[in-house]
C-alpha cells in the first residue's frame, strides 16, 4: 500500500517550520563562534 499523502499546502508548511528551526540553530551556532572570537580577541589585546 501507499502511504498516506499529505497536501502541498501541508508539505510547505512542514518545510518552513523546519527552516526556521534550522535557522534557529544556525543562529545559535553563529553566536557561539562570535563569542568564541571575542574572547580571543579579548586575550590578544591583554598580551600586547
Amino acid at each position: 500500500m501507499r502511504p498516506n499523502r499529505i497536501s502541498f499546502e501541508d508539505l510547505v508548511d512542514r518545510n518552513k517550520q523546519q527552516l526556521l528551526k534550522d535557522e534557529d540553530a544556525l543562529e545559535k551556532i553563529e553566536n557561539k563562534i562570535d563569542e568564541k572570537h571575542a574572547k580571543r580577541l579579548e586575550k590578544k589585546t591583554y598580551v600586547n
